[in-house]
């Protein structure tokens, strides 16, 4: 698996953190409220148009970081998410964006993220930016990613963080999520937190 090894740290620090919590009903992801920050970006989206978090205001979103290419990691995660969102009902799919942010510009355009989104759902939407913006954006939420020796056809890996990012309509991060947790698991949280009182 092509995952960069300093997120394990957080999570399991977060994990912590979480396990000491008052809720009566646990979340299956990991509660990081108030750890990490609001969610905010300027990247590109599929589309080739600039796009911030407002766009997506008013949407649970949940972000995560990959690349087109990855062999295993991100296909298996992003058919996760693509289960779970098949778990909830119209009006609450509607309110989920799943944004793929790209690590690998170099080779993923946004006609290329399209193209890789849409098999697995609408509500995936694939953004990329330049490298000033990724950093940004990793550094923002604690993530690395790194690129491998290119061979001698010009391909190589991109080796970086499977942590997935669970924000509320307003933008505040609430829970930190892996692959792991399952389809089931993560559509019961992201009911949760679609039908918390406002």
């Amino acid at each position: 698996m092509r995952i960069a090894r300093p997120i394990i740290a957080l999570m399991f620090g977060l994990a912590l953190l979480s396990a000491c919590g008052k809720s009566k009903i646990p979340w299956h992801g990991d509660d990081i409220t108030g750890v990490m920050p609001d969610l905010a970006f300027q990247l590109t989206d599929e589309d080739g148009q600039a796009v911030t978090q407002q766009q997506y205001r008013g949407k649970v979103v949940l972000l995560y970081f990959g690349y087109t290419h990855c062999p295993d990691v991100c296909p298996t995660t992003l058919a996760t998410l693509a289960l779970a969102l098949r778990k909830l009902n119209p009006g609450q799919v509607d309110r989920v964006r799943v944004l793929f942010v790209s690590v690998d510009p170099k080779r993923d355009s946004p006609a290329v993220l399209k193209e890789y989104t849409k098999a697995f759902a609408p509500q995936v939407v694939g953004l990329t930016g330049n490298q000033d913006q990724l950093e940004a954006l990793a550094k923002r939420y604690r993530v690395s990613y790194s690129y491998g020796k290119p061979d001698e056809d010009g391909n190589y890996d991109v080796y970086h963080s499977n942590a997935i990012f669970v924000f509320d309509g307003d933008g505040d991060v609430r829970l930190l999520a892996r692959e792991s947790d399952g389809g089931a698991g993560i559509a019961q949280d992201l009911i949760r937190l679609l039908t918390e009182p406002g």
